[in-house]
């Protein structure tokens, strides 16, 4: 088993609130996520995934591949967008850092299993002090 990561970039912009709680509430929670104008990052993305390595190839998953897949599946559809708003895998969710990064993994866990390698890891920056990982 070896694993491979690619690091993709994207910007973007959300709030953190909840439509269910007050104004106060949402700010004393989420403090300046919760700025009524919204406000905005510089994501970094990494994608790990594992697998045999293919003899013909030496690869687990052709890299070109790879990019392709989150290109199409996550970085063209958050960059430069909000993600609150913009978004549909993000639709009805709250716009955390924990919450994108599970549904990045949503995103690409079966395109990647239809190239014969398995999705190992997201790991999520949303500022250079503070990131997430998702095992699935």
């Amino acid at each position: 088993m070896i694993y491979i990561t690619r690091r993709e970039r994207f910007n973007a912009a959300h709030k953190l609130f909840r439509e269910d709680w007050s104004a106060d509430k949402n700010k004393e929670t989420f403090g300046k996520c919760a700025n009524p104008n919204w406000h905005g990052h510089n994501y970094e993305l990494f994608v790990t995934i594992k697998g045999e390595i293919n003899p013909e190839t030496g690869f687990v998953i052709d890299l070109k591949e790879l990019k392709s897949i989150i290109l199409e599946e996550v970085i063209d559809k958050l960059d430069h967008k909000n993600i609150n708003l913009d978004v549909d895998f993000m639709k009805n969710k709250l716009a955390s850092t924990e919450i994108l990064a599970v549904a990045i993994w949503d995103q690409l866990y079966q395109p990647i299993a239809k190239h014969g390698a398995q999705l190992h890891a997201i790991k999520l920056y949303e500022t250079e002090n503070n990131f997430v990982e998702y095992f699935g």
